[in-house]
């Protein structure tokens, strides 16, 4: 039976974490030598870089600068700290350094298009649904080509959370037995989802960001699947509906 399935996009379907990850180990290298000899150590500035970059995301959302705003944050905090002089040249390497993660092209995860092929020739009607800059989510949508699979069907929003996804699902009149969220965000996708009344499915990231890790506090109405590759999707969703209809 057609369902209609919104598909996230970053760990999801294609790599992101990794870029971020990459960045920061150059970050937290370049911040321990001019700070190092203060005391600080480099998991400490990590920390401190993922307490700010988190706030700033509950605060203003997926906006471009948040990334690399954050990294000169961090520097701010650590000359404040230590009353060691801030050097714009610093903060202008930091800053390009923070820009450079939308560099990388993007790079589909393992069976996305053999996962969204054997979806499409099933019926099922797929949606995407992002958070972040549109024009750098376009660019990931256009490399991939994955107009071909959603076709005008893709949201982009700065903040992904219960209300963006409801006004989605409102917008669009969704039937919502037959509606089913696909991500690696508990916070973004997974939770709004099961508010929504909606069918979830988790898929395991490759790399979690912490900020997507929070309690699931919601009683689903339909399913809740934990899955650990993208490719289980199909046949887990096949097995639901069987069980579903059958009884």
């Amino acid at each position: 039976m057609q369902q209609t399935l919104i598909f996230d996009l970053d760990d999801t379907l294609i790599h992101c974490n990794k870029y971020f990850y990459n960045v920061l180990d150059r970050f937290a290298f370049l911040m321990h030598s001019w700070f190092g000899g203060y005391g600080a150590t480099e998991e400490e500035i990590r920390n401190k870089q993922v307490e700010i970059d988190m706030e700033s995301v509950k605060q203003l959302g997926f906006l471009i600068h948040h990334f690399p705003q954050s990294l000169v944050t961090t520097y701010e905090y650590y000359t404040d700290k230590y009353g060691r002089a801030a050097a714009p040249v610093e903060k202008d390497t930091l800053w390009k350094l923070g820009v450079s993660v939308f560099d990388f092209e993007a790079e589909p995860y393992p069976n996305m298009e053999e996962t969204l092929d054997f979806l499409s020739e099933q019926g099922h009607v797929l949606h995407l649904y992002t958070g972040g800059e549109p024009v750098i989510q376009q660019r990931k949508v256009e490399r991939l080509a994955l107009e071909r699979y959603f076709g005008p069907r893709i949201y982009v929003r700065h903040h992904k959370n219960n209300e963006a996804l409801e006004n989605i699902l409102t917008e669009g009149r969704f039937d919502r037995d037959k509606t089913w969220m696909i991500g690696n965000s508990i916070r973004t996708d997974v939770v709004p989802a099961l508010t929504a009344g909606i069918h979830a499915i988790h898929v395991e990231a490759v790399s979690e960001w912490v900020y997507n890790v929070v309690p699931i506090d919601v009683q689903p109405r339909g399913a809740f699947l934990l899955l650990k590759q993208l490719q289980e999707v199909p046949p887990a969703i096949e097995q639901y509906i069987r069980q579903a209809y059958s009884s």
